[in-house]
């Protein structure tokens, strides 16, 4: 618990001098009824209401305390806090391309990746993380966030056939993706700027060669980790049909070398994932890569807490005032 007004709790030393008034009174204190002996009241049992007869002074006393604990405004505070964070900058640069739906990977290719960033993400609570998307062009699905759940929301909504329902051109943009990715992090503060480009063919399409974009990441100090997902040879793909959906297979066409350059000139490294699990231990390797010392500011939120002070010194005073005019009035 916190206090807001702290200087207020001084004045609970003012119930040390009260309470040695309090005693030196009751000390001094004439009797109302004079009687020539008290012998024959020296062996009675005390009664209840005896017991009671400095009930008034631990009730002011108690009143007193609450009253000015409640005016130091007490204030606690809750598990929401605030992360000011010098960590990484991370955009997830994904390959939606209608290959993408090849179930050499499972389920497939695309959504395999997705589930795979999904634990990435939930992994590196720190860090600025944002998506970008393409096919046969590039665009920015989430920007650098810190709120990784809406994130996480965003990869796991992800429709995995929008270039067959003409959401977006096919194709593959590799140099498009990147330069989307990289118009991200340009200008960013961190101390470390990386991009994850994964894909599964070829670039054949964008005004910007691969290559080129790869240039560009470097003048800007942004690493680029890329993944070459499927397997070698041919991939079983769903071709929608009439009734149904027939399966055909398709070779696996992945631009290795390119992708190396790519990673070579950014001093990144280049990966491939023949299966889920390799894809896998992928992400656990770049996240081991890629770790950084940060320095955290934590702030909490607080509430005020004085309300059962005030209610405290409220009853005690209204007992108090109770007892006086009912069980301990004094009669002249």
């Amino acid at each position: 618990m916190f206090f807001a007004n702290p200087i207020y709790l001084f004045l609970l030393l003012l119930i040390v001098p009260y309470a040695v008034w309090y005693v030196l009174c009751h000390r001094k204190a004439h009797p109302v009824l004079l009687v020539s002996s008290t012998e024959a009241y020296r062996f009675l049992r005390r009664t209840w209401k005896q017991y009671l007869v400095h009930a008034p002074f631990l009730l002011r006393c108690l009143c007193f305390a609450a009253a000015v604990v409640a005016l130091a405004r007490p204030q606690t505070m809750n598990s929401w806090k605030q992360t000011d964070v010098e960590g990484i900058d991370i955009m997830l640069c994904m390959d939606i391309s209608s290959s993408m739906l090849a179930e050499d990977l499972k389920p497939n290719r695309v959504k395999a990746a997705r589930e795979v960033a999904v634990e990435f993400v939930s992994g590196r609570p720190n860090d600025n993380i944002g998506l970008t998307l393409f096919a046969g062009e590039a665009f920015t699905q989430c920007p650098l966030t810190a709120d990784h759940s809406a994130l996480i929301n965003t990869l796991q909504s992800l429709q995995v056939d929008m270039t067959q329902r003409g959401m977006i051109e096919d194709g593959t943009a590799i140099g498009m993706g990147l330069a989307s990715a990289i118009s991200r992090l340009k200008d960013s503060q961190a101390k470390s700027k990386v991009i994850i480009l994964l894909t599964d063919g070829m670039n054949n399409r964008g005004d910007i060669s691969p290559l080129t974009a790869a240039d560009i990441a470097k003048s800007y100090g942004i690493r680029v980790y890329t993944v070459a997902a499927g397997k070698n040879g041919n991939a079983r793909y769903p071709v929608p049909v009439a009734g149904g959906v027939q399966y055909i297979q398709i070779p696996v066409e992945v631009d290795e070398r390119t992708l190396k350059s790519i990673a070579e000139t950014t001093d990144g490294k280049e990966y491939r994932a023949q299966s889920t699990k390799a894809l896998q231990k992928i992400y656990e390797e770049i996240d081991q890569l890629e770790k950084t010392k940060l320095n955290t500011k934590k702030f909490s939120k607080r509430y005020e807490a004085f309300t059962p002070f005030a209610l405290i010194a409220v009853l005690s005073l209204l007992l108090e005032l109770l007892l006086r005019i009912t069980i301990l009035k004094r009669i002249p």
